[in-house]
């Protein structure tokens, strides 16, 4: 994800990472500097954005110390009042990102906060805005949001597998079967979003009585389409 959010900003980045030819690529590819400890960054940045993994929580913050300006934090699972324990009187953000970040199409939770430093908060949304859309949400909700669109690219990747995979059983090339696939995923969005996630109008301009979309649909829902995401919902926030 830290990858995604670099790319999709496209500046040169100050980046620490434990496994240093990750770090080394990144900046061979974006332009800045690889540091040699968490401090040094902290020491350096204007914004420190956490994106190690969230049991690393404490030791990354000892490491940086007060040196922070301010800590915009993506780690699933960490709430704002861990962040605060952790990080002390350094103003703190919380935001969840999804990959499309990586292109710009990306959509990012950010968790409401009424004890926030608003400047910083401010600072944060208008960061993850150039790589799409921001959504505020009560931190009570942050994890059903997770599990809705930071999962969502992973799903999608998953329908688009099966069509391809079902065009290819049915006789057509891998190749066509993937453009059509493809293309249809990304108009089928734009056409949702304009119409203002009107799912229902979607659905019924373009299914007759009785027709091959009809049909299609009603094998979907007798497969349990709608009951594998609602167990994919409660897996993810089983955690």
């Amino acid at each position: 994800m830290a990858a995604a959010l670099a790319r999709g900003w496209g500046d040169p980045v100050l980046v620490h990472d434990a496994f240093a030819p990750r770090a080394e690529a990144l900046v061979a590819e974006l332009g800045g500097e690889v540091l040699e400890s968490n401090a040094e960054l902290a020491a350096r940045a204007d914004v420190v954005v956490l994106c190690h993994k969230p049991q690393g929580l404490e030791r990354v913050a000892t490491e940086v110390g007060g040196a922070a300006r301010g800590i915009v934090s993506i780690l699933g699972g960490v709430t704002l009042t861990a962040l605060r324990a952790a990080y002390g009187g350094t103003p703190v953000v919380r935001m969840l990102p999804s990959v499309p970040v990586e292109v710009r199409q990306g959509v990012s939770c950010h968790a409401r906060d009424a004890a926030g430093d608003k400047a910083l908060t401010q600072q944060a949304i208008e960061l993850f805005e150039r790589v799409g859309s921001v959504v505020g949400v009560d931190e009570a909700q942050i994890d059903v949001a997770m599990g809705l669109m930071s999962c969502a690219p992973a799903y999608v990747a998953l329908i688009a597998e099966a069509q391809v995979d079902a065009g290819v059983r049915a006789g057509l090339p891998a190749d066509i079967a993937g453009r059509l696939v493809g293309a249809n995923l990304a108009g089928s969005a734009a056409l949702l979003q304009a119409r203002d996630m009107d799912t229902l109008t979607v659905r019924r301009s373009v299914t007759s009585p009785g027709g091959s979309t009809a049909r299609g649909l009603s094998a979907l829902e007798h497969a349990g389409i709608r009951a594998a995401f609602d167990d994919a919902m409660q897996a993810v926030l089983a955690r």
